[in-house]
């Protein structure tokens, strides 16, 4: 019998049975064809793969993901994760969506299409996530539909705003969900509930919502496994109590791995999925049971029946490791062909821009000077208790503390104390906003630093010691159209410029690596302390990560949903 792809000699993965078997695997039209002891007495095969008893290994499949966060372009993460054996992604474009609206998704799906790795996407659900910030667009229900209609769509993405759809039955979010489950009865809804238990959690079941990929808890896992939901596990919830608890317990249905998250530098470094794999091994986990849960169970989330197993009628992507417990990846087949080899040149095609000519464009920002971080507060002279952002390594969740600062002709003396600054700026040339914060903790202890890179609406974020530095900091990003800059003393030490949409670079994956990697050892010597320090850094203005962060509109109590002043009312 003709087919076009013989291996022989190979461990086949089974998903079906959790184990390896000894095998042969015949390919024809990108598709298994068989799996089993026949071999070339029956096939006549144009190509012959002996695998010399390697691991064959369904390619790995990531269902949560945010390609903005790595601040490269689709292309560029597709060579990324090719490499490192992702040959599936369900990313959500969540960050280009809050600069750009709906043309946001379409251009990354549009730069997606030519990939070599197969690119689902979520539609990014909660744009902006509250009505707390301003972003440069907004996802509506019409914009929805739009995208359905695309055929690309596996999923509506992370349900954020958790406080406003367990309290306000008619908040924009459960507009969202209400028309889903009406008109979408089938769609997929993906969450983001952090720490929630009991009523809140069912209450966010109830709304729709079945999966979470936050960070866990024993009770917290053992709560949504028992209602149902699907767990999806980034490295952060990767701690000893957790693996074993996914290890021991017939958990494997329940769960899978996801990135969300991923720096250019880390992934450089280290990887992608298959960075969690391999750690999940190296922390007990069987290899069979990791690579179930980085294949099988998040196709099967995503209702993505035609992979995630080598079997008859699936899509032959696949890996072929030489060892399971340093998974070192060999080769990497997508659709039948060969598309990364360990021994050969691997280098990314590098090309011109790719994005609309307006997506260069989207800083309408005046630069700033010493007059825009002055703090103006509505009480008289005397000394007063203020809030305090409150950074810990460890967790880009943060605490809110007091202090008494004083206040001069309706002024906050902030440089006369151990403080710094934060303040954020509204970059889209909508309202002009501006709102000023105090900051302390595991951050710089001197130098400024200014990013546009600042989830989820990408204003402008500065923070800083002195004036003149936050001041330099800021309109070397303005005039860069976007990105990050790091100063001390009146000197740049560290640049990224991110010039489509200020959150992505269209240079190759390594020189983004290696300009992340510079900006992070900078700020670090700064006194910056964290095991992320930009997510870090980019997450003081996220209003659904507790526990008090800041927008251009003020600051926001998350777990209470609501402003609060800077000065602490008696």
């Amino acid at each position: 019998m003709k087919i076009d792809m013989l291996i022989r000699n190979a461990n086949v993965f089974n998903s079906f049975l959790k184990k390896f078997t000894k095998s042969n695997v015949a390919i024809i039209d990108g598709n298994f064809y068989y799996v089993g002891e026949r071999d070339q007495a029956f096939f006549s095969a144009d190509k012959v793969l002996d695998a010399k008893e390697k691991y064959m290994i369904p390619g790995l499949i990531d269902i949560h993901l945010h390609i903005e966060s790595t601040m490269v372009t689709p292309a560029t993460f597709s060579y990324g994760i090719i490499k490192n054996g992702v040959t599936t992604i369900v990313p959500e474009p969540h960050e280009m969506a809050n600069v750009f609206g709906v043309s946001g998704v379409k251009e990354m799906m549009k730069a997606s299409r030519d990939c070599v790795a197969d690119m689902f996407y979520a539609i990014p659900s909660s744009v902006p996530a509250t009505t707390m910030e301003t972003t440069g667009g907004s996802i509506e229900i019409e914009d929805i539909d739009e995208l359905l209609q695309t055929g690309e769509m596996k999923c509506l993405g992370e349900i954020m705003n958790f406080y406003d759809v367990v309290t306000d039955p008619t908040c924009k979010t459960n507009q969202i969900l209400n028309h889903i489950k009406t008109n979408y009865p089938d769609l997929i809804i993906e969450g983001h509930v952090p720490k929630l238990l009991d009523l809140e959690l069912q209450q966010m079941i109830f709304a729709g919502v079945n999966s979470d990929h936050t960070h866990q808890t024993i009770e917290g896992m053992q709560q949504r496994i028992a209602n149902g939901m699907f767990l999806e596990i980034q490295e952060k919830s990767m701690t000893e109590e957790i693996m074993s608890f996914l290890t021991n317990e017939a958990v494997d249905e329940h769960f899978c791995f996801v990135t969300d998250d991923v720096m250019p530098d880390y992934f450089q470094k280290y990887g992608q999925l298959n960075h969690l794999l391999k750690k999940a091994i190296q922390m007990g986990m069987s290899p069979e049971k990791a690579i179930y849960a980085c294949t099988y169970t998040p196709a099967k989330r995503m209702q993505m029946h035609d992979r995630g197993i080598i079997a008859a009628g699936k899509i032959a992507d696949f890996l072929l490791v030489s060892d399971l417990e340093s998974f070192n990846i060999e080769e990497v087949y997508k659709a039948g062909e060969q598309v990364y080899h360990q021994q050969n040149p691997y280098k990314q095609a590098v090309g011109g821009k790719s994005f609309p000519e307006s997506f260069y464009r989207s800083i309408v920002l005046k630069e700033l000077t010493a007059k825009d971080f002055d703090v103006s507060v509505e009480v008289e002279d005397g000394n007063y208790p203020c809030r305090i952002i409150e950074v810990n390594d460890g967790s880009t969740f943060t605490k809110e503390i007091h202090d008494t600062l004083s206040v001069s002709n309706g002024t906050l003396n902030w440089q006369e104390s151990k403080y710094g600054l934060i303040a954020t700026f509204e970059r889209y040339g909508k309202n002009g906003n501006r709102a000023h914060g105090l900051i302390s903790g595991d951050i710089i202890k001197r130098g400024a630093i200014a990013t546009t890179y600042s989830h989820d609406n990408h204003n402008l974020l500065v923070i800083g010691h002195n004036v003149e530095d936050m001041v330099l900091a800021a309109n070397e990003v303005i005039r860069s159209q976007g990105g990050i800059c790091c100063v001390e003393n009146g000197e740049v030490l560290s640049r990224v410029p991110l010039p489509v949409g200020g959150i992505l670079s269209e240079e190759p994956l390594e020189i983004v690596a290696e300009q992340v990697d510079h900006l992070t050892r900078t700020l670090k010597s700064l006194g910056y302390k964290h095991y992320n320090v930009i997510m870090s850094i980019s997450t003081l203005s996220l209003p659904v990560s507790p526990a008090l962060k800041i927008t251009d509109r003020g600051l926001i109590s998350v777990n209470e949903g609501k402003f609060v002043p800077l000065v602490v009312k008696a």
